[in-house]
């Protein structure tokens, strides 16, 4: 079977890290106003979007953004709504059997400021209990109001995630939440774990060894959890690192597939094909990467030793409507049981003449005590 093509419906107004609302506004939503109507407005008045696709009997709920710095997912969304709306046959097919209401940015304030939290400085994903916020209401009456059959919770990760405790990083991740402490698999968290085993198969042949699976820890406060306590199949999905890609460009790519493979087999009836015991065997994530392991920095700074390595992560920020990435030594000492997205060792004239050249690297490095 032929499969469609991700280049033919990117949104080309969104590209990088830095997403909100008014990149939105000015254009994409534009195109789909006729699908898209306001469920509420943020802490800062905000509007908050949605979309409705579909007339179809199977109802399944995604929101983007809870996290106003987790931007992949959004762009991601955005091409996925451009392919339902086109003519392809598998996406009237969809539509079909389908209704999709889709929250592309739930925290508008914290998308724009680029922070993790929203205005009032609350994690949305930690209100699901108190429902103190006016985008956890929102959340919260439109999951009411809509009654989804699915739960799509869209998310990004941090650089610093392995696919197990391999090199190679976690490009995406998945997660059946728990619905209590003791981790029940129980018939929804079944039904989502058959939903990702579709996914990592059709990401298996597009990134081998690159799918991980978030712990599964029980927090009655995250939405997730909440949304499969009320027995409503609910999936994680989180936008990880692939390789040399901030802006997240590939790994968007990725995330348009899984969500379409998704929407397929739940389309089609195949959920049942596939098997929970397959959703095991996906590597849990581990946090053993750093954007960048300096070897032998004695060799530029005298103060650390000869078997001492330095694992640096990077900070994002927010300047001038760009993300800037502001490199930071996190750990020191033998990392060779850690892995780097790049590896320098100062011994080798090539590595050291172009650590040299990284002013803001070079410069962590050897004014360090």
């Amino acid at each position: 079977m032929k499969m469609v093509s991700h280049s033919s419906y990117i949104e080309s107004s969104l590209h990088g890290r830095y997403i909100s609302l008014k990149h939105l506004d000015a254009d994409w939503l534009l195109k789909h106003a006729a699908y898209t109507s306001v469920i509420g407005q943020s802490v800062l008045g905000k509007d908050i979007p949605a979309l409705t696709l579909g007339k179809g009997s199977i109802k399944i709920l995604m929101w983007s953004q809870m996290h106003g710095n987790e931007s992949t997912t959004t762009k991601a969304v955005a091409d996925l709504v451009n392919y339902l709306t086109g003519l392809d046959q598998k996406a009237t097919v969809i539509l079909e059997k389908c209704t999709l209401k889709i929250v592309p940015i739930l925290n508008p304030d914290g998308a724009e400021a680029y922070t993790r939290s929203n205005a009032n400085d609350i994690d949305l994903n930690r209100d699901a209990k108190m429902k103190s916020q006016p985008e956890s209401l929102v959340l919260r009456k439109l999951f009411d109001s809509f009654q989804p059959n699915y739960c799509f919770n869209l998310h990004d990760q941090r650089t610093l995630f392995s696919a197990g405790a391999h090199p190679r990083p976690a490009t995406v991740s998945f997660l059946s939440p728990s619905m209590d402490a003791e981790r029940t698999v129980t018939h929804s968290r079944e039904i989502a774990m058959k939903v990702i085993v579709a996914m990592n198969e059709v990401l298996q042949n597009m990134i081998p060894s690159q799918v991980g699976r978030y712990d599964d820890s029980f927090n009655e406060n995250c939405v997730g959890d909440s949304f499969q306590m009320e027995g409503v199949p609910t999936i994680l999905f989180e936008a990880g690192h692939f390789q040399k890609d901030y802006s997240r460009e590939e790994t968007r790519k990725y995330i348009f597939y899984a969500l379409l493979k998704a929407l397929q087999a739940i389309s089609d009836d195949d959920i049942d094909t596939f098997k929970t015991e397959d959703y095991w065997d996906i590597p849990e994530n581990k946090k053993l990467f750093y954007d960048i392991i300096i070897n032998n920095v004695h060799l530029i700074n005298p103060n650390f030793d000869s078997k001492t390595s330095v694992g640096i992560r990077y900070q994002e920020f927010l300047s001038k409507n760009q993300i800037q990435f502001l490199p930071q030594i996190t750990n020191k000492g033998d990392l060779k049981t850690y892995f780097g997205h790049q590896i320098y060792d100062c011994a080798i004239e090539q590595d050291f003449n172009a650590i040299s050249k990284e002013e803001s690297i070079y410069e962590i490095i050897s004014t360090q005590k």
